[in-house]
């Protein structure tokens, strides 16, 4: 069995948005925009990787951006324990991704340098760019460095077989993508590198960036990486739970085998 399975776990979502908030210079800016919020998880037999964490209730309060479930509760259908996660790939450190490390405190954290780097350097002196992050998740990151528990890469790097990540940067410095062997070919989780498909498709930028060209340079890597475009899946686009069949549970679907139709902007 060489191919993994992937399921989107939902945990929140946030209606209350415009198009101004997903793309620069967007024509429709005042028409509503909602966004999911998701994590992933990688399966091969017994294996289990989880691709970024969610955030907590606690989080949520501070953020006033409420969760539909503890990230926690919304894996329990797959039969998975908080305990027993050996890897998380991070795929950045924005509050959304990188909220729940310590809920998995036995896991080993894959990462990009760049990432720690950009997330304790002086870029953080500048609130814009600070916003997304929390300091609280950040020494989670430290102390789990100082245990032993953290891998850095830079550029790509062979997380399992079938698994590889690739620094895209734009969103944030140090921004990597995931792309995964399955039965129906390499599938991309781009995470934040495309929140939505309309991101990558129509080349529209997302008003949080760090370095615009890396961004938008980051749409072509995408599409590299994966064996077609409909393999591509955005971080935080509702349309992937149209386009992909329900899983274990509501809030969870199945993604390796391939989008049931396709996506039209």
């Amino acid at each position: 069995m060489n191919d993994w399975e992937i399921h989107a776990v939902k945990y929140a979502d946030r209606n209350a948005r415009t198009r101004r908030d997903s793309f620069i210079l967007d024509d429709n800016h005042d028409a509503p925009h909602a966004m999911d919020y998701f994590v992933w998880v990688l399966k091969r037999g017994d294996k289990v990787i989880l691709v970024d964490t969610g955030y907590d209730s606690g989080e949520a309060t501070a953020r006033g951006r409420p969760i539909a479930m503890d990230p926690r509760e919304a894996l329990r259908p797959l039969g998975i324990s908080p305990e027993a996660v050996t890897d998380v790939i991070v795929t950045h450190l924005h509050y959304d991704h990188a909220g729940g490390l310590h809920m998995f405190p036995n896991a080993k954290l894959h990462m990009q340098s760049e990432e720690m780097a950009f997330a304790t350097g002086p870029c953080m002196c500048h609130d814009h760019l600070r916003a997304p992050f929390s300091a609280s998740h950040i020494c989670e990151v430290v102390k789990r460095l100082y245990s032993g528990k953290v891998v850095f890469y830079d550029g790509e790097a062979e997380i399992a077989d079938g698994v590889t990540v690739h620094c895209i940067g734009g969103h944030s410095r140090g921004l990597q993508c995931v792309r995964v062997r399955t039965s129906g070919g390499w599938m991309v989780l781009a995470s934040d590198a495309s929140h939505y498909y309309e991101n990558f498709m129509a080349r529209k930028a997302f008003p949080i960036v760090v370095d615009l060209q890396d961004m938008m340079d980051g749409f072509e890597t995408l599409e590299r990486l994966a064996s077609h475009p409909r393999l591509i899946v955005p971080g935080h686009d509702p349309l992937v739970r149209e386009i992909y069949p329900v899983g274990a549970a509501p809030h969870i679907h199945r993604l390796d085998p391939g989008p049931t139709k396709d996506i039209k902007l």
